[in-house]
């Protein structure tokens, strides 16, 4: 077990119960917070949070034998048994657990592999709606880059004449007009990977079930990847800015009539 804000590895103490991170999050509870908990006979019992464990399925509470005597005043039997198999196929897992199930003092298996198989088809069905808005947010970026310039230029078109004439370079006139839209695009950035940030959280806390907690840590590649995208949309746009204004007769803009 990982501790769900460090990291580090947590082992079993008798100073508290160790609560998986989605339990935590429902009952508003961190580690040093007080806990309640409710035996079999509806009695309550209140143990101290001792920490709070990565988990991202299922809800556990993770105790020690003398915090169990110390909760509940008894000594824990032992119900079950966590089995790790060096031979995980489903072929395999299927046979043990028929094997298990004959027994007579075995009343059932839980397999983990299904609840595995479960969340890979929730991701895999995530990951299929991502790409596609990936891929959108893309085409609209380069349709909104490419509107916003296109427009700049068309109005301030008799401007970017007289600049030209006036023995301004190429490159000059085309950063007279595309400045702008770098500028914008900076802001966009800044001001995307912030709100991005709180909105993935939010989208993260709303897709996620009662028993299944969506991680809401963002790795470094994720600001870089979009960063780079806007980055090269620029450059094109900007190379096609710069030859469409070459190819521009000036003294005809200049003659024209607003």
């Amino acid at each position: 077990m990982k501790d769900a804000s460090s990291g580090d590895s947590l082992t079993l103490s008798d100073d508290g119960i160790i609560i998986s991170e989605k339990l935590a999050s429902l009952y508003h509870v961190e580690a040093g917070d007080s806990f309640t908990l409710k035996d079999s006979d509806g009695k309550k019992h209140t143990v101290k949070v001792a920490a709070v464990a990565e988990m991202n399925v299922g809800h556990y509470l993770f105790m020690s034998q003398k915090v169990y005597q110390k909760i509940f005043g008894e000594t824990p039997n032992d119900n079950a048994y966590l089995v790790t198999l060096k031979n995980d196929s489903s072929s395999n897992i299927e046979k043990l657990s028929t094997k298990l199930l004959a027994m007579s003092g075995v009343s059932a298996v839980s397999q983990n592999s299904s609840l595995v198989k479960t969340v890979k088809s929730v991701v895999a069905s995530l990951n299929g709606a991502m790409t596609i808005l990936i891929v959108v947010s893309i085409l609209l970026a380069v349709v909104i880059l490419y509107n916003l310039t296109n427009i700049n230029v068309a109005e301030r078109i008799r401007e970017l004449s007289t600049i030209k004439v006036l023995g301004f370079y190429d490159k000059e006139v085309t950063m007279y007009i595309y400045r702008e839209t770098i500028s914008l695009s900076l802001i966009g950035i800044i001001v995307g990977l912030i709100g991005g940030k709180y909105l993935h959280q939010v989208i993260m806390g709303m897709i996620g079930s009662d028993s299944i907690m969506f991680g809401t840590t963002v790795g470094w590649d994720i600001y870089v990847i979009p960063i780079a995208v806007i980055v090269i949309i620029l450059l094109a746009l900007g190379w096609l800015v710069n030859h469409i204004l070459k190819t521009v007769d000036m003294l005809e803009a200049l003659k024209s009539v607003d």
